[in-house]
């Protein structure tokens, strides 16, 4: 394994959370790798809501871009590939981190794998087009609207009685299901003036001032009902492989404990985004990134040393200072210079 596959920190997944550790560990003085399989949901918005700073029309994709443009422009290293194992070491390195074509050695870890929804079967509209899963991003777009929530756990009910914060004509789509909910959830669901639909969709069918929109369903007891789009709840199926086999504590969810900076209960491995508890928000797995990002320049950086540490190294010599990088050296050089 030459030096080139030699970092100090290897962020796996290319999210939000994940690119915004990279960021912090970089700026920070750490050689930082990310390897990103691609995909994950932010790449799937249409729209970027709830981002200070970054205007609705920015999609996903052009938001991830532009995170990757920055990191890899301040010294880190982006590289598409699956990560298929992580295991610790004795070696001078405390990771290997084995991808389809490589190995790395690192001495962090950072696990930015995320989750996936569960897509209801099938999916019927166009995700982010009338088909949505993140309540707190888009809520806000179904204001005096007409709106459904597909499921049939506590999940779904909790949700279409949320709605009611939004519009007054909320469905609850069943969709031949029998609920799952407790008692207690039915009778507080039925208080409330959210229509349940038992009957299976049958076909949906486009707005018509907006073919790429839905504009409602057809369902199988023959009624029609129109909907501005709506949000399905199935669960999520949370990528927590590496964690597992890293024997990292999962919660009951499927979530990997961490700690408020984002470690995990294995030293050296830290968690950030989606793939911990907490709400699944852009700006909320920037924050545990950036939280991380510090948490690991505190455990790595070279100094200050102790007293002990130095005199029993004979000293600090000039070729100790800065600990940067050579690397990283020439990348702040380049910006400083302008060159970036």
């Amino acid at each position: 394994m030459g030096d080139e596959n030699e970092f100090d920190v290897a962020v796996v997944g290319g999210g939000p959370a994940g690119l915004t550790t990279a960021l912090y560990t970089t700026r920070l003085g750490h050689d930082t790798v990310v390897v990103n399989r691609g995909g994950g949901r932010a790449a799937m918005m249409r729209d970027t809501h709830n981002v200070i700073g970054v205007t609705e029309d920015v999609s996903g994709n052009e938001l991830l871009q532009a995170a990757i443009d920055q990191i890899q422009n301040y010294g880190a290293e982006y590289r598409r590939g699956s990560v298929t194992d992580v295991e610790a070491t004795d070696g001078r390195r405390a990771f290997r981190v084995e991808t389809a074509d490589d190995e790395i050695a690192v001495d962090r870890v950072v696990l930015a794998t995320g989750f996936s929804d569960e897509h209801p079967d099938p999916p019927l509209p166009r995700t982010g087009r009338g088909l949505h899963y993140c309540l707190h991003c888009d809520a806000y777009i179904f204001v005096d609207e007409s709106v459904y929530v597909m499921g049939h756990g506590e999940s779904a009910a909790h949700v279409a009685m949320i709605m009611l914060n939004f519009t007054d004509e909320v469905d609850l789509l069943l969709r031949g299901h029998d609920p799952e909910w407790s008692a207690e959830t039915d009778r507080q669901l039925r208080a409330h003036p959210v229509e349940i639909v038992e009957s299976e969709i049958e076909s949906k069918f486009s707005d018509e001032d907006d073919p790429d929109w839905l504009g409602g369903f057809e369902f199988e007891d023959g009624t029609r009902r129109e909907y501005k789009g709506g949000f399905a709840m199935y669960g999520s199926q949370y990528n927590n492989d590496l964690a597992r086999g890293l024997d990292c504590e999962i919660t009951d969810d499927g979530t990997v404990a961490v700690d408020d900076h984002g470690r995990t209960s294995v030293e050296g491995v830290f968690a950030v985004g989606d793939l911990t508890p907490g709400h699944n928000q852009i700006p909320v797995a920037m924050g545990q990134g950036a939280k991380a990002g510090i948490a690991i320049h505190y455990d790595l950086r070279r100094f200050p040393m102790s007293v002990e540490a130095i005199e029993a190294a004979g000293g600090v010599d000039d070729e100790d200072v800065p600990a940067v990088s050579a690397d990283l050296r020439l990348s702040s050089a380049s910006r400083a210079a302008g060159d970036d």
